[in-house]
């Protein structure tokens, strides 16, 4: 059917996630920051490596030494709550522990970004759905028949949302761990 429509939702859910702290290092924080180097703005990925040495740090570390200052600079500036630290080698990102409150705010941002996901799966059913009634319109399909793919649809549909929901139960576990 149209399963890459679907997959396409769930990996953007998957990749938003990605990018909340959970009091873990994690490069998605940082991957794609916009770094000024060489006169146009480029992903850190494109000018550093980012490691991850150890659960509460992450470390960057730039191809051409140069590009450590405007790298400390992209990490202020993207307003990430964390504090770049230059050696003059690599920048390090420590990650501190989340208070309660964050711990909360970062759940309650998790369920507005699986609420999109879910619209997200809506909207393809519904765009499914018109393409069905344009092809009875046709005389391709009967009622009959629309009604038995409306139902197998349905099937689909609940078990993306499915996979939203042990997704987005997974991170708020992961977000909740100390």
């Amino acid at each position: 059917m149209h399963n890459e429509k679907f997959d396409k939702a769930i990996e953007h859910f998957k990749q938003e996630l990605s990018s909340l702290r959970t009091g873990r290092a994690n490069p998605a924080l940082v991957e794609n920051i916009q770094v000024e180097s060489y006169g146009s703005k480029m992903p850190l990925t494109h000018i550093a490596s980012v490691s991850i040495p150890d659960a509460k740090t992450i470390a960057i570390q730039p191809w051409d030494k140069s590009n450590i200052g405007p790298i400390e600079k992209a990490i202020q500036a993207a307003n990430i709550g964390l504090n770049p630290v230059n050696d003059g080698m690599l920048v390090r990102l420590n990650i501190p522990p989340m208070t309660e409150e964050r711990r909360k705010e970062m759940v309650k941002l998790l369920g507005q970004i699986s609420e999109k996901a879910k619209i997200a799966i809506r909207n393809v059913r519904e765009e499914i759905i018109k393409e069905f009634k344009k092809q009875e319109e046709e005389q391709n399909l009967t009622e009959d028949d629309i009604s038995g793919m409306k139902k197998d649809l349905q099937e689909v549909v609940d078990r993306y949302n499915e996979q939203v929901k042990e997704i987005s139960a997974a991170k708020e576990k992961e977000i909740m761990t100390i």
